[in-house]
Parts: structure tokens; sequence; C-alpha cells
């Protein structure tokens, strides 16, 4: 073999050891870097790990139609500020719109104490405007602690906006407006704190502390500093969860037990080792040597899918689990027209080593134009999808790719190594 050949052949076999050592779940302490690799879990989702799956409806009624998403967005994130204080691992907490309703879809895996979350979700959002006090004896710590502030009377139910806006330089700030109590709260506060910072909390929470540079009279202010633009409409949508409240209310809540979770992932693990083992005994019968050089290439297929999978890392979900079995038929459906292709040049009385080449040549095109398509529909899946639908498309399009890699790559290597033999005795 020729020395491209067996650099090929190293980089291939370094892929498969590093994701044989990802994909075992507990190293030997003699393993390099054991420990690194024993912290890589497998992300379970909801429905294989067991939890709860909340839909809360929002009442927008009341709030401009521009200032909706904003509202929504900034209750979202409070929400997901308060879970992640509760200590829920792995929570996914997503906004989506049916028609004109805005709705916020709460997913819960390995929660024990439904009620307790319940109630914690359930708060509503409150932001307050303080003032300092003593700060000078205090340390940063103490600074961002909402009991070394006093309570100005402002609060979000007097600021009737709040959104991303830029200056004259188009550097993104942050703009408020207050209602007529407000503005006159807002006015009393900005002439006695000139030159000194004014803290904005939610939930108990520093939010921004910036520093008054004058009076503000009009009721309308803005927050500068060095934002970037997502800084500045993550801080613009907090704001506006305190400021625009949005009534939450329960009305679907679905609770999903570990021993249900453990069936599904068990049934999950059965049909994908099932499709592996008869994906291969198909492509053996009918494909004889070249079926096994596939066979082989699919088992390092699934390996290093599956490293992926821990390394990104990916939730995986029920729909996750069926987009990664689909691959698995795809990433062999690459190999079928590889040898379909070879076969044919066979056929035309072609040596081994012409064939091959030939064969991959011509596969190509067909292999890169159904996949690139079926990536398209993967990124919109998992752009525009929600939940269960964002699953399928992330895995099936992990899989894609690597099915492209494996297929060209692995059953490459693999097959002039089966045929090496016969093209040293063949004169092309």
């Amino acid at each position: 073999m020729s020395n491209k050949q067996w650099t090929k052949i190293i980089i291939v076999l370094v892929i498969v050891i590093f994701a044989i050592l990802v994909d075992i779940p507990r190293l030997p302490s003699w393993v390099p870097g054991y420990k690194w690799f024993s912290d890589l879990k497998v992300h379970l989702g909801l429905d294989l790990q067991g939890g709860i799956h909340l839909i809360y409806e929002t009442d927008t009624t009341n709030i401009p139609e521009e200032d909706k998403e904003y509202a929504v967005e900034g209750a979202r994130d409070v929400i997901e500020k308060r879970v992640n204080v509760f200590g829920v691992g792995e929570p996914q907490i997503q906004t989506a719109k049916t028609g004109s309703e805005w709705r916020i879809i709460v997913e819960l895996p390995g929660i024990s104490d439904v009620g307790e979350a319940l109630e914690i979700i359930g708060q509503t959002p409150t932001l307050e405007f303080r003032e300092p006090g003593d700060l000078s004896s205090l340390t940063e710590e103490q600074i961002s602690s909402i009991s070394s502030w006093v309570y100005t009377g402002l609060s979000g139910q007097q600021l009737k906006m709040a959104r991303l806006s830029f200056d004259q330089q188009n550097r993104p700030q942050v703009s408020l407006e207050f209602n007529e109590e407000g503005t006159k709260l807002f006015k009393e506060i900005t002439e006695r704190n000139i030159g000194k910072p004014v803290a904005i909390f939610l939930d108990g929470a520093p939010l921004s502390i910036p520093t008054v540079q004058e009076a503000i009279p009009s009721g309308q202010a803005v927050i500068t500093g060095d934002f970037s633009i997502t800084e500045a409409k993550e801080l613009a949508e907090r704001l506006a969860a305190g400021a625009l409240p949005v009534p939450i209310k329960l009305i679907s809540q679905q609770h999903i037990g570990p021993t249900l979770g453990k069936i599904s992932l068990e049934q999950s693990f059965f049909a994908g080792l099932l499709g592996l083992i008869l994906v291969m005994v198909f492509i053996i019968y009918f494909y004889k040597g070249k079926g096994v050089c596939a066979s082989l290439a699919l088992i390092i297929y699934c390996l290093i899918n599956l490293a992926i999978f821990k390394l990104i890392p990916v939730t995986l979900t029920l729909a996750g689990i069926a987009g990664f079995i689909l691959s698995i038929g795809m990433a062999v459906d690459a190999n079928i027209l590889i040898f379909e292709r070879i076969k044919d040049e066979e056929e035309q009385g072609k040596n081994s080593l012409v064939a091959l080449n030939s064969g991959f040549r011509h596969a190509w095109t067909a292999i890169r134009d159904s996949n690139i398509t079926t990536l398209i529909v993967c990124f919109i899946l998992y752009e525009f999808g929600t939940g269960l639908i964002r699953g399928f498309g992330l895995t099936l399009g992990i899989g894609v790719a690597v099915s492209m890699f494996s297929a060209l790559t692995i059953t490459r290597i693999i097959l002039e190594i089966f045929y090496q033999p016969k093209i040293k005795t063949v004169k092309v």
C-alpha cells in the first residue's frame, strides 16, 4: 500500500480509538485522560429519563403587539433562571407561537418534587428599582445583595416598555419608558442620585446597576454600556418580563415516571441494535465480501456517532433515537450506491482497482445530492421545529454527515485493503 493509504488508515484508527474511549462508560485509571472521558455522559431527554412536561399559556392581551415577543421571551428567561436555581438537570424551556397565542413549554427531566417546581415557575416576576444605602464599606458580594439597597417604590408595575435600541453611533442600548406614576418616581430618584448607581433587581437578583448621569424628568431613559447586541437584547427582555408582566396559566401537565422512561430506553436500544443487525445481514447476503467491509464500516459509523452525541452533547429523546436509527439505513444506502457502481464497472471487464476508483467517483454525485437535500431538511426541522422535532432533525443531520465520511472514507479504506491482493496481480 502507498504512504497515502497508510496515512488514511492511521487517521481512521486514531478516530476509532478515540470514539471507543468516549463511548465506554467507565475506563480503568491507567488509561491516559480516563477522568475526562469518564465525565462525559449520555444526556437523556424527558421521555427516556422521566420527569415532567408543562405547557403554559401566556396572556398578552394588554401588551402592545410589538412588545409581545420581548415580554414572552423575558418570561421564559425568568422561568429558566428559576428552574436553574431549583437544580433541575438539563431543563428545556422554550417559547412557541400558535396562531396569535404564545406558549411557554417547560421540560424538567429527572425531577422528583413536582409541586415545588410548579410553585417556583408560577411566581410572578418581580422587578424593583433600588437606590444605594451605605455601600462604601461593603464587599462586592454584599453589594450584589438586595438587602444592601433601599427600595424606591419604583417597580415593574410602573415600567411601560423596555426594548433594544441603538444610539447615533449604532451602538446597542436599552430604552426604558415609564407611566405617569413611574415618571414622577424616576425623576425624584435620578435627581437625588446623580453620579451614583441605581440598581435594578429581578426576582431578588441584580439585573443591572447603571450610574445616573443626570436627572431625567421625561420618564424616558436609556441604559448604555459596553453591550453586545445579544447582551442588550437579553437585558431588555428580562426587564420586559418585569415591566410587562405576562400572566401564565398551566394548560397541560404530563408526568413521566422513571420506570416508563427506563422501559422506553430499553426498547429503543433493542430497536436500534435489531435494526443494525438486520441491515448488516441484508448487505452481507447481497454483496458478500463487500457487505462484510460495509458492515465493519457501519459499526465504526455507530461508534463515531455515539461519541459525537456525548461530546456536543446531544440530549437524546425517543425522536432523536429514531433519527439516529434512520441515519443507519441512509449510511447503508450510500454503500449500496457505491457497490452497484463497482459492479457495473467490473461487468465491463475493468480490473478491481479501476472498478473501485471508478465506482466511488461515479457514485459520489448521487450520494452528495441526496445527502445535501436531507441535511437541508434536517436544518429546517432543527431551526424552525420545537421539542422532539428538533431532536429528530439534529440526530438525523449528524448521522447523515457522519455517513458521508463513513461511506466515502472508511468503507473505501477497508475495500482497498480487501482488494489489495487482487490489485497486485493485475496490470493497469
